[in-house]
């Protein structure tokens, strides 16, 4: 290893282990992290000090930009790579081959390579997307991938949360602690300030103490780090101080081309701060020593002379034909600057989309927006539609919603029919994910009423599919499959095959509500969305498949469907279908009664909207009652609420039964009949073959009489007396506590006491109980 650093030699070892590991193919992941100042970069310095010949080292940075770069830190490697990793980089817009060049790329094994993405807490979605492939496949490759990154800029929905549950191979997590008291001494040695005065205002942070003995103050410790890095400015020149302000505005790595367009007065403006160690400059690029050095220069800067600084930057970005869009994006919002932010926003917002960075897409077109009183009527229209889809992709339905209405009204206004029929499809399924179904039905109907006043064969084809979707989603089958076999005649007909797609999702789950199997059609739907490239849809197909497999308890045909959904969202940054596919895994693993581990998937959702917040806490408070928790009936109270406010009975029947089941466990027979006396009713007259049995079997547990259709689904068994065959078809979907159930259903005492083994080996309290009370029912006088 190279120069060390002050305690950190922990640190440096398990790197320098990793690194010997990668040699051999075994790769993993490094995870540096800790607050401002910490020493995270002087560890990454380190190690690569100390670096041999043959391990290849690449670092890229994520910066504080208002969006951040798409895939900066990886095209910071460009320069430093092959030709068809760079060029896959530059291009940016065909993920699957940007992954497939990268990871050919970095799995060398002449070259074993460390991979530093610095500041990842800054990270775009589209870097967090690549992270997140090379990490699942970092264990059979000669890489190591270590991320540095600020713990405490991450809130519970931070994207990166995400990625630092990874699986994949070892993870090393090393929390940088601040230097102790000794620590401090030493690096204090030889200089006129107290020590441990030092250590009281700083608190070991290992950069600002290095600030504070670099500022060469001899009035006492400065109370914070911006008066020390103040105090080292004040003391160079007027002309270097001058181009030192210019550059802190620049969030990045300032290449020399920008260097040169900056400072007219060249280079030699900037010997005075480097010597000082306010910069680090290379023949290449400079860059400030700290992040929070630039940040202090900057901040104390007058708002008027910051702005005026960035214009400057934005002169220089904007003759610059291969310049970031999105750099050129945050100096023109920071300037303030009107009609940079219209004449580069909407192409930085396509740009992002176009790779997966969603969220950066979103914040380009609010920046946009914000003057949109300057655009045309055409123009604002197309930019809110826009904006309402990067919205519903990272769950911000609400305000989907309202960009969709407003561009709606923009349409009628300029008397364009077909845009109003096509916005409203899409308006009535922004409805419906923000919880607003009777909305969503309305839309949906006026979308038809366009499409066939008209006579667009294609639009209708959209609103048909819009309004079967809606009809199945509520269990009207028999009204949906006919509606959807007319929008895949249409769709067929325009050769348009994501309204293909989601026709033939329709009329699958509609035949699967009537009692067929609709799963070759359902494949068909997959088939044909990803042959499309339309991500929307294939999201749609995956979650329908996985939803109706699991609901029929078929567990493990719906494993790999899963899998591949979940990269598939994490691949294409589809953020609502990411937090749906891992409730469907929860959903999975309830039904193989792996509590904790349905617990801790579902931890993975981050921004929930109403259908998956429903979905999260019907599942946690079925675990809770299973259990005995005595939180299960506030939370599953929470879930009828939140699905009755929805209007969808999908997540109604689901959470209610949740509920029923619940009532029961804890005794409250009342309680169960009231929950699902209303809605069996409803759910019995229309096609719903799953949620029906189990309601009534519930109710029927609490002691209501009510008739039921014969059924061959496993409650349905259970209604029939038949529990022998519905703990066989439990045992063979690896559902251990419905067959448990389905044994506690027996006459034969030895089958009873078998349920209830297995009930007290899950840790399924309230049921043990009402098992262990019928056993001794039965062993009392008379009763055998």
């Amino acid at each position: 290893m190279g120069a060390r650093i002050l305690e950190r030699d922990d640190v440096l070892a398990a790197l320098e282990q990793a690194r010997l590991d990668a040699e051999r193919g075994h790769g993993s992941t490094a995870l540096v992290f800790g607050e401002a100042g910490i020493g995270k970069t002087s560890v990454v310095d380190t190690l690569r000090a100390g670096l041999p010949a043959d391990t290849r080292f690449l670092i890229g940075r994520c910066d504080d930009l208002t969006a951040a770069r798409v895939l900066g830190p990886f095209r910071d490697l460009i320069g430093s790579i092959g030709a068809d990793a760079a060029e896959a980089l530059r291009d940016g817009t065909d993920q699957d081959h940007t992954l497939s060049a990268l990871r050919t790329e970095l799995d060398r094994s002449d070259h074993p390579t460390i991979l530093v993405i610095e500041d990842a807490q800054w990270a775009d979605d589209a870097t967090l997307d690549v992270l997140r492939y090379l990490t699942r496949r970092v264990a059979r490759m000669h890489l190591v991938v270590l991320l540095t990154y600020r713990e405490d800029q991450l809130s519970g929905k931070h994207p990166l949360r995400q990625l630092l549950g990874i699986g994949g191979g070892q993870v090393h997590r090393f929390a940088l602690r601040p230097l102790s008291p000794a620590g401090v001494r030493t690096l204090s040695a030889g200089s006129s300030i107290d020590a441990d005065e030092l250590f009281a205002v700083t608190s070991g942070n290992p950069f600002f103490v290095t600030e504070v003995l670099a500022s060469g103050t001899h009035a006492g410790v400065p109370a914070t780090v911006v008066d020390a890095t103040l105090a080292r400015l004040a003391r160079i020149d007027t002309m270097t101080r001058r181009a030192v302000e210019q550059l802190s505005v620049v969030p990045t790595a300032i290449d020399c081309q920008l260097v040169d367009a900056l400072l007219p007065e060249g280079w030699g403006a900037l010997i005075a701060a480097e010597e000082c160690g306010l910069l680090d400059v290379t023949p290449d690029e400079v860059t400030f020593r700290h992040e929070l050095t630039r940040r202090a220069i900057a901040d104390a800067l007058p708002g008027m002379r910051r702005a005026q600084l960035n214009s400057r930057v934005l002169a220089a970005l904007a003759d610059d034909p291969t310049a970031d869009l999105t750099r050129i994006m945050h100096h023109a919002t920071q300037a303030g600057d009107r009609a940079a932010i219209l004449r580069f926003g909407p192409a930085a917002a396509r740009a992002a989309a176009s790779s997966g960075a969603h969220r950066e897409a979103a914040i380009h077109f609010t920046s946009v927006l914000e003057y949109s009183e300057l655009l045309t009527l055409d123009e604002r229209a197309d930019l809110l539609e826009a904006y309402a889809v990067e919205s519903r992709a990272i769950g911000q339905s609400d305000l989907g919603v309202v960009a969709q209405q407003e561009a709606i009204e923009l349409r009628r206004s300029l008397g364009d029919d077909a845009a109003v029929g096509a916005g409203l499809r899409w308006l009535s399924r922004a409805y419906w994910w923000s919880g607003h179904r009777r909305e969503a039905e309305v839309a949906a109907e006026e979308a038809v009423s366009v499409a066939e006043r008209i006579g667009d064969p294609r639009l209708l084809a959209t609103a048909l599919t819009q309004q079967a979707a809606l009809e199945v989603m509520d269990f009207r089958a028999s009204r949906a499959a006919p509606v959807a076999e007319r929008a895949i005649e249409l769709a067929r007909a325009a050769g348009d095959d994501g309204t293909l797609s989601y026709a033939l999702n329709n009329l699958a789950l509609a035949r699967w509500f009537l009692g067929g199997d609709g799963r070759e059609l359902m494949a068909e739907s997959l088939a044909v969305a990803m042959a499309a490239g339309d991500d929307d849809a294939t999201s749609r197909a995956y979650n329908n498949m996985v939803s109706e497999l699991h609901s029929r308890f078929r567990l493990d045909e719906a494993d790999p469907y899963v899998d591949a959904a979940i990269a598939f969202a994490e691949r294409t940054d589809q953020l609502v279908a990411l937090d749906l596919m891992h409730a469907q895994r929860a959903y999975i693993q309830l039904g193989r009664a792996d509590w904790d581990g349905a617990l801790s998937t579902l931890a993975h959702i981050t921004n929930p909207v109403p259908v998956v917040r429903v979905t999260e806490r019907t599942i946690v408070g079925r675990v809770l009652a299973r259990r005995g928790d005595p939180d299960a009936a506030a939370t599953l109270t929470e879930a009828v609420r939140l699905a009755t406010e929805m209007g969808d009975l999908q997540t109604l029947g689901l959470a209610v039964n949740a509920a029923a089941e619940a009532a029961w466990l804890r005794g409250d027979a009342l309680g169960a009949v009231a929950l699902g006396a209303d809605l069996y009713d409803e759910l019995s007259a229309l096609d719903s073959p799953c949620l029906t049995p189990e309601l009534a079997y519930w109710m029927r547990k609490a002691g209501h009489s009510l008739a039921v259709r014969p059924s061959d689904e496993p409650y349905g068994l259970l209604l029939a007396g038949r529990w022998q065959e519905a703990a066989d078809f439990w045992r063979a979907a690896g559902c251990t506590y419905e067959h448990a159930l389905a044994l506690t259903e027996s006459s034969n005492p030895a089958a009873v006491f078998a349920g209830l083994e297995e009930l007290e080996l899950l840790g399924a309290k309230p049921l043990a109980q009402i098992t262990r009370r019928k056993l001794h029912h039965w062993s009392a006088p008379g009763k055998i």
